[in-house]
C-alpha cells in the first residue's frame, strides 16, 4: 500500500485538473426505481428531489447522496462497521476491532422499532438507491470517484442496517471526563478537579467507593480509535493516535421567536450546529418531496431524511444537551482465570466474540472482542488484575445517530412533534420548533439512564454496586410551549428548568460555558421586532463577553513596563468584538489561550496539580479573576492583579514574535483561519493538495463568541465551528437562508465543491428555495430517473 500511496502523490493533481465534470446520461435507467423521478440542483448545488411516492423518494435521495459524496459515505460505513483495513491494510486492524466493540449487538426488531413504523422500509430503500449507483458506475466506471482509483478499490454495497448498527459516529458523553477527572484526582485531589471543570447545576461529588483512580493514560485508547476519524499519513495509511476529546470544540446555537416578536408577524426559526471542519462538509442540504412529504434541510450524507430544516408546516433546530450517557467501569479480574472478572461476590466469565478481518495485501485476521455484563472490554491489565469496559447507551435500541429525525420531521404539529422526541435516542438534543399557526417551543430528548446512587462523574468499580436502573422516561425531560418571553434559544449551556427535579434524576452535570448564550438572550432581548437580516448577523456575531469580562479587569490596571503599558491600551480601548482585521482580538486570543490558563494554574495549584489539570475551566478562570478572594488568598487582589499584567506582558512579547512589533499591522485572521481539509490530504503532493483542500480563510470569532471558531492554541487553525447555517423564515418559506462549506459536492472537479466557502467566510447565505416554481427558477441542472435493468 505504502509504494501505492508514494505514486498516488502526483498522480492526483493530473488527474483532477485533466478532469471534466461526470454528466450522468439522461435519462438515467435505475435499476429498483418503481416510477420516473427527477432531481433538480439549483445554482448551489442543493438537489431537489421530486418523486411519486415515499418509497422512491428515500430511494433517489440515496442515489443522490451517492452521486455527490460517495468516497464520503463509503469511508462512514467501512470506519463504522470496522472494514477499513479490507482496504487501506493492515495498519488498520486496530481500529477496525475498536469500531466493531461498539457496534449494536442487539435485537434488530427492537431496534427498527425504536425509530417508528417507517424505520426499516425507509433505511431499505435508502440503501437500495446507494447500492443503484454503485451498480451505475459499475456501467459506467469513468464516473468513479477519483479517491476509489486512486487509492484502488471499489464502494461497498450497503445492507439497510449498517445505517443503524454504527454507533460511533456520533456525540455522547461523558466518558473521557470521567477518565479526565480520574486523572486529576489520583495526582492532585478532587479540589484541584474543580478548577478544571465547573460542575452545573451546583453539585459536589466524592470518589466512588472502591475505586483506585489512578488509571493508566492509555486506558481509552480503544475507545479513541473506535470513535476517531479515518486519517492518512505519508508513510502507510495508519491510525493516528489521538488523546480524548477534551470537549471544549463542542458546541451549536438555536434559536426561535414568536410571530409578536418579528418585524414579518411570522415566527422567524435559526440553527448553526458546530462540528469540525472538512472537505467535504460533513452535512448535507436536500430537499425531498412525494405525495404526503415535503421536507428541505441538511443532515448527514449518509442517513436517509434531514435532521434540521423543515416540513412546509413544522420547522426544526438543533444543539447538543448534555445528557451523560456513558459510564466507565473497573473491574478486578481473577488472579487464577484472566477471563473472569468479579461481580456481586463471584467470578464471572467475559463474553467472547471472534471476527474475521479482512486485510487487503495479507491473509485474514482473526480478532477477539471482550465484554462485561456493562459493555466492551477496552482495556486489560493483567499485572493489577483489573479490566475497563464502557457501559454506554449506544447499546440499547434507537441509539443510531441522527437516524430518528425520520420520525419527527414528518410532525405537523408540536404534540406529535414532542412525541417523537420522547423516543429519541442520539445525540441528546435541544430542538427549537416552530409551526406556521404561529406557535413555537423548545423539546429536549436523548436516552438518560437512572443512577440511583451516583452522579456518572468518575468511574465506578463493576462489581455490581453501581448499576443503571433503566431510562427517564423521555416525557419527563423538559420542554416549554410558546414561551412569555416570545423568543427560546439555546447554545449547549446549563439550561435546566428550576422546576427540574435533578438531584434525583442526575441526567449531567457537565455543560459548555454559558458565554453564548448570554450573548444570544442578550441580543433577543433587544430586538422586539427582528428581521431575517438580524438574525443572520447574530448568526455571524462575534462579540466575545469572555473578552469583555477580561477588559473591565485591566482597566484600573498600570505599569511602568513599556510594551505592558501599549497592552493595557490596546485592550482597555477594544470593544470585544473580534474581527479578523482586529490587533486587540489577536493579542486578547494569544493571552487567553496560551498565556493566561497556563500562569492562573501555576499561580494557584501546587506544580503537580496545575500539571495535572491541563488547562483550567473557562467559568472558573473568569470567576476566580472577579472574586479572587477564595483561592488567591492573602493579598489577593494584587496577586490577581500582577498574575493579569505578567500573562499580558508574554502574550505581547509572543505577539511580535508572531506578527511583528507593529501592532498597528497586527490581525487576528492573519494567524487565525479556516481551513478545510480533505482526508487524503496528508498522502497527495502540494499541488494535488491545493486542489483537495479549500482555504485559508481569514476568520475573527473566537471559542466563546456566537460565531464558534473553536481553535488549537498550538496553531490557531480554526478547525470547529458552523460550517451549516439556517434562518427560516416560518410560512414564506422561499425567503428563508441557508449556507453550507465549502460546499455542496464532494467531488473536487465540481464547481459545487468549494463555491459557497467565500460567501459562508464573509457570513452571506443563498435562499433556501422550497416551492417549486422558485426552484425551477434557480435549477441549473436536471437527471431524471428512470426505472430500468
Amino acid at each position: 500500500m505504502t509504494a501505492r500511496l508514494r505514486g498516488l502523490r502526483s498522480a492526483v493533481a493530473a488527474l483532477l485538473l485533466g478532469a471534466a465534470l461526470p454528466v450522468l446520461a439522461q435519462p438515467v435507467k435505475v435499476a429498483g426505481l418503481r416510477q420516473p423521478a427527477r432531481i433538480l440542483v439549483d445554482q448551489w448545488g442543493v438537489p431537489h428531489i421530486y418523486a411519486a411516492s415515499q418509497d422512491d423518494v428515500f430511494f433517489v435521495q440515496g442515489f443522490n447522496a451517492a452521486r455527490d459524496r460517495l468516497f464520503q459515505i463509503d469511508l462512514w460505513r467501512r470506519r463504522g462497521l470496522g472494514e477499513l483495513a479490507s482496504v487501506f491494510g493492515p495498519s488498520y486492524v486496530e481500529q477496525d476491532r475498536a469500531a466493531r466493540l461498539f457496534l449494536y449487538r442487539g435485537d434488530m426488531g427492537a431496534e427498527w422499532k425504536a425509530y417508528g413504523e417507517e424505520a426499516h422500509r425507509t433505511s431499505t430503500r435508502f440503501v437500495a438507491g446507494i447500492n443503484a449507483y454503485i451498480d451505475y458506475l459499475a456501467r459506467k466506471p469513468e464516473l468513479l470517484p477519483f479517491e476509489f482509483r486512486q487509492l484502488g478499490y471499489q464502494p461497498a454495497k450497503w445492507r439497510p442496517e449498517d445505517v443503524v448498527r454504527i454507533r460511533s459516529h456520533g456525540l455522547t458523553r461523558n466518558l473521557t471526563q470521567e477518565f479526565a477527572r480520574a486523572h486529576v484526582v489520583c495526582h492532585a485531589g478532587l479540589a484541584a478537579d474543580a478548577v478544571r471543570a465547573q460542575l452545573s447545576p451546583a453539585w459536589t461529588t466524592r470518589v466512588p467507593d472502591g475505586l483506585d483512580p489512578c488509571l493508566p493514560d492509555e486506558a481509552l485508547d480503544v475507545f479513541t480509535r473506535a470513535t476517531d476519524d479515518v486519517r492518512f499519513s505519508r508513510e502507510a495509511v495508519q491510525v493516528a493516535r489521538a488523546m480524548p476529546n477534551d470537549g471544549t470544540l463542542e458546541g451549536s446555537n438555536n434559536w426561535v421567536i414568536a410571530p409578536s416578536r418579528t418585524r414579518s408577524g411570522r415566527p422567524i426559526l435559526a440553527n448553526d450546529p458546530h462540528r469540525a471542519y472538512g472537505a467535504p462538509s460533513l452535512r448535507y442540504i436536500v430537499h425531498l418531496n412525494a405525495p404526503g412529504l415535503n421536507v428541505i434541510g441538511a443532515g448527514e450524507p449518509a442517513l436517509p431524511g434531514i435532521s434540521i430544516g423543515h416540513n412546509g408546516k413544522v420547522a426544526f433546530g438543533l444543539t447538543i444537551f448534555s445528557i451523560d450517557q456513558e459510564d466507565l467501569y473497573v473491574y478486578e479480574t481473577n488472579p487464577a482465570n484472566p477471563m473472569q472478572y468479579r461481580y456481586r461476590g463471584a467470578w464471572e466469565t467475559f463474553r467472547v466474540t471472534k471476527e474475521t478481518l479482512l486485510v487487503r495485501g495479507r491473509p485474514p485476521v482473526t480478532v477477539e472482542l471482550r465484554f462485561t455484563r456493562h459493555g466492551p472490554v477496552i482495556y486489560e491489565d493483567a499485572g493489577k488484575r483489573r479490566a475497563l469496559a464502557v457501559r454506554t447507551a449506544w447499546s440499547a435500541p434507537g441509539m443510531a445517530p441522527y437516524f430518528g429525525s425520520i420520525d419527527y420531521m414528518k410532525a405537523q404539529d408540536f404534540t406529535q412533534f414532542r412525541k417523537a422526541m420522547q423516543r429519541w435516542g442520539a445525540p441528546t438534543e435541544n430542538q427549537v420548533y416552530a409551526d406556521t399557526a404561529g406557535n413555537i417551543g423548545w423539546v429536549t430528548g436523548g436516552l438518560a439512564p437512572v443512577r440511583p446512587n451516583w452522579d456518572g462523574l468518575m468511574p465506578v468499580p463493576g462489581d455490581g454496586r453501581y448499576e443503571w436502573k433503566g431510562f427517564l422516561d423521555g416525557a419527563r425531560l423538559p420542554f416549554v410551549f410558546n414561551p412569555k418571553q416570545g423568543w427560546f434559544a439555546s447554545a449547549n449551556e446549563m439550561n435546566l428548568p428550576a422546576s427540574f427535579p435533578y438531584r434525583e434524576h442526575k441526567p449531567g452535570f457537565e455543560w459548555p460555558d454559558n458565554a453564548r448564550a448570554q450573548r444570544i438572550a442578550d441580543v433577543l432581548s433587544k430586538t422586539p421586532r427582528a428581521t431575517m437580516e438580524d438574525m443572520q448577523r447574530l448568526q455571524n456575531d462575534v462579540v466575545s463577553l469572555m473578552a469583555r469580562r477580561l477588559v473591565t479587569l485591566l482597566k484600573p490596571l498600570s505599569s511602568r513596563d513599556k510594551p505592558t503599558r501599549a497592552a493595557l491600551e490596546l485592550l482597555t480601548a477594544w470593544n470585544g468584538e473580534e474581527r479578523a482585521a482586529s490587533p486587540a482580538a489577536a493579542l486578547y486570543e494569544v493571552w487567553w489561550s496560551r498565556h493566561l490558563g497556563r500562569m492562573f494554574l501555576d499561580a494557584i495549584l501546587a506544580p503537580e496539580a496545575a500539571r495535572a489539570v491541563g488547562a483550567p475551566h473557562a467559568g472558573v478562570l473568569l470567576q476566580t479573576l472577579e472574586q479572587p478572594a477564595a483561592r488567591f488568598g492573602a493579598d489577593a487582589n494584587a496577586k490577581r492583579n500582577a498574575l493579569l499584567l505578567a500573562s499580558l506582558a508574554a502574550a505581547w512579547a509572543d505577539m511580535e514574535r508572531l506578527q511583528g512589533r507593529d501592532a498597528r499591522r497586527w490581525q487576528w485572521g492573519k494567524m487565525h483561519r479556516s481551513y478545510f481539509v480533505h482526508p487524503m490530504s496528508p498522502i497527495v503532493d502540494h499541488a494535488s493538495r491545493a486542489l483537495l483542500n479549500v482555504g485559508p480563510l481569514p476568520r475573527g470569532g473566537g471559542a466563546y463568541t456566537v460565531n464558534v471558531s473553536g481553535y488549537r492554541p498550538e496553531s490557531f487553525w480554526h478547525a470547529h465551528g458552523p460550517s451549516f447555517r439556517m434562518v427560516l423564515d416560518v410560512g414564506n418559506w422561499d425567503n428563508s437562508r441557508a449556507i453550507n462549506t465549502p460546499g455542496q459536492s464532494g467531488n473536487p472537479a465540481s464547481p459545487h465543491y468549494r463555491d459557497l466557502a467565500a460567501s459562508w467566510a464573509d457570513g452571506k447565505y443563498f435562499p433556501l428555495l422550497y416551492s417549486r416554481a422558485a426552484v425551477a427558477r434557480a435549477a441549473r441542472e436536471t437527471i431524471e430517473l428512470v426505472p430500468g435493468p
